[in-house]
């Protein structure tokens, strides 16, 4: 039993290094220079609300708060996530339940390129992954999701 227990913990860690994709360092200024970012967008609320309103269950009543951004943003490539650059814009949701009841607010990053969404980290859609991400998106960008 002893050693069966030993060896689902050693494939647990390895799983979780392995989802983590280990230990990254910070992108460095080449690194993220070396991305064409584009024109800064000047309507990014309108981009995001347009995208936001085929994933909300009742988009006429979400709260959508842009808490930061537009900021130039560079998300590395880990195993479970690609490679990532763009306009970064940190968004809480608050959007209605089944119920129609707000369930409080989540975060949401998004990145722009060109005038169009090329990425987004969290919301409903996405997984544990993506929440995290989200989360570490906004930290960057300046506006830490601290839930109460």
């Amino acid at each position: 039993m002893r050693r069966i227990a030993m060896i689902l913990a050693a494939l647990g860690l390895g799983a979780v290094t392995a989802l983590t994709g280990g230990c990254k360092t910070p992108p460095t200024q080449d690194e993220m220079a070396a991305y064409d970012y584009g024109p800064r967008p000047e309507n990014h609320e309108k981009i995001i609300r347009d995208y936001l309103w085929n994933k909300l269950l009742d988009p006429g009543s979400a709260i959508v708060e842009f808490k930061a951004g537009p900021k130039q943003l560079y998300q590395q490539e880990t195993t479970l996530r690609a490679l990532q650059w763009g306009w970064g814009v940190c968004v809480w949701i608050n959007d209605k339940n089944m119920r129609g009841a707000y369930d409080g607010p989540y975060p949401m990053v998004f990145f722009i390129r060109d005038g169009k969404i090329v990425a987004a980290n969290g919301g409903s859609d996405d997984n544990i992954i993506g929440w995290r991400y989200a989360r570490t998106g906004c930290n960057e960008l300046g506006a830490p999701f601290v839930t109460r």
